[in-house]
């Protein structure tokens, strides 16, 4: 074999072996991103539907009979829903009061906030969860943020590690003064999964509360 012949096999080789490798890096890269743990990769964790968190846009549910069913849930901007946990002292268990998009006073709590930030598919139809990019784990989550639980929205970002305190999302309860505000309602082009705002959604969350009744004077 003659050293032309040699040159043009290994070439032919060498191209097909780049050419794998370019096309493994790129289906890699696509799934799981510039990470060696392949988080958003990962098989989606399966969650119990909560109903209640439906976006309110969506056409009116039809009973068996073709008539149409009312929620008694309140229609609220999911930003304003956060919002209205936040500047009530965003705490875990205690219930807080908002107005809904229709003036009435209703009533929720955190487990109705917590949702937004773990519920894939939900702030735009065909998006990953929050916790997609801030997860549990500060090495690898964007910002160093977890949104995955109570703790870790509370904690803040730009965390040194998992068990110290960062800079505050919430605005130390001032809403539309915080980063998330910032985030939720301002478009960043640059910043992956913040292209466009979505403070337009409306869900379905939090009861009304009791209307007083007025007692008839003698």
């Amino acid at each position: 074999m003659n050293d032309d012949v040699k040159k043009y096999i290994y070439g032919a080789v060498t191209v097909f072996l780049v050419g794998v490798l370019a096309w493994v890096a790129i289906v890699y890269i696509n799934s799981c991103g510039f990470t060696l743990t392949c988080i958003r990769g990962a098989q989606t964790v399966a969650r119990t539907p909560i109903p209640t968190l439906l976006p309110a846009t969506m056409p009116a549910m039809q009973a068996g009979d073709g008539k149409v069913i009312v929620s008694d849930k309140c229609r609220v901007a999911a930003v304003d829903l956060i919002g209205a946990w936040v500047e009530a002292g965003s705490s875990e268990t205690e219930a807080f009061q908002f107005t809904d998009i229709n003036g009435l006073n209703c009533e929720s709590n955190f487990t109705e906030v917590m949702p937004l930030f773990v519920e894939s598919n939900f702030w735009v139809s065909g998006s990953l969860s929050c916790v997609s990019c801030h997860s549990v784990d500060m090495t690898i989550s964007l910002a160093q943020l977890d949104l995955s639980s109570y703790a870790g929205i509370t904690a803040g970002s730009r965390r040194a590690d998992a068990e110290s305190k960062g800079t505050d999302i919430l605005g130390g309860g001032k809403w539309e003064g915080s980063l998330l505000y910032d985030f939720l309602t301002t478009a960043k082009a640059d910043i992956p999964g913040h292209t466009e705002a979505v403070s337009d959604l409306v869900i379905f969350a939090g009861k009304p509360l009791p209307t007083p009744t007025s007692t008839p004077k003698p």
